[in-house]
């Protein structure tokens, strides 16, 4: 996989260290050129990219073809799930487990699954994931809310998980979001090895 796949997937505000993205038609120019490629690696590589831009065997060329975009949004949504189960568990007006039932589809069964995690939390955690699970069930433009809160906390949970086991994942995961600030982890290692486990699984057979 070539570097302009790389960068193509890059949100443009990773290379400017301001937080800005770079003019629209410069950034364009530099992923056209070869020296303009080397440049926007070559600052990558020293700063959010280090992992995943470090001479390895393999390069990063099959951990962006495997973990896509659209695999790794699929993998925060059923992380954010899994860390919101305490609240989605405890969950029990009618029209709010409806509302969850139909916008999470098959990943509601997730956060019921005590096999996987037993969602037990201390209770002042277990308040503040049932107020922003409220408060993204009342939003005006649902389900937004909802997804937003759960990809989010997701990405949250992958990166710290990831820092420590699969470094280059966290940046390559990282990357394609602007730079924003992630909420606290929670999550045990080992539920979240299941989801990821599950969708690691997926990506290699495709």
């Amino acid at each position: 996989m070539s570097l302009e796949a790389l960068l193509a997937g890059v949100d443009p505000r990773w290379h400017d260290a301001t937080g800005d993205a770079l003019d629209a038609g410069l950034l364009e120019r530099a992923r056209g050129s070869r020296l303009g490629r080397r440049l926007l690696v070559g600052a990558l590589q020293a700063g959010p990219a280090a992992h995943l831009l470090a001479p390895s065997p393999d390069g990063f060329a099959g951990l962006i073809e495997r973990w896509s975009p659209v695999r790794l949004a699929a993998l925060h949504r059923d992380l954010g799930v899994l860390a919101y189960a305490p609240a989605i568990r405890a969950e029990v007006s009618r029209d709010a487990v409806k509302r969850l039932k139909t916008q999470l589809a098959g990943s509601y069964l997730l956060a019921l699954d005590r096999s996987i995690w037993d969602a037990r939390v201390d209770p002042a955690l277990q308040a503040s994931l049932c107020a922003a699970l409220t408060d993204a069930l009342a939003s005006a433009s649902p389900p937004h809310g909802l997804f937003d809160l759960l990809e989010l906390q997701g990405r949250a949970e992958l990166q710290a998980w990831a820092a420590q086991r699969e470094p280059a994942l966290a940046d390559w995961a990282r990357l394609i979001h602007p730079p924003t600030e992630l909420p606290t982890a929670h999550l045990p290692e080992k539920p979240l090895l299941v989801v990821h486990a599950h969708h690691y699984s997926r990506a290699i057979a495709a």
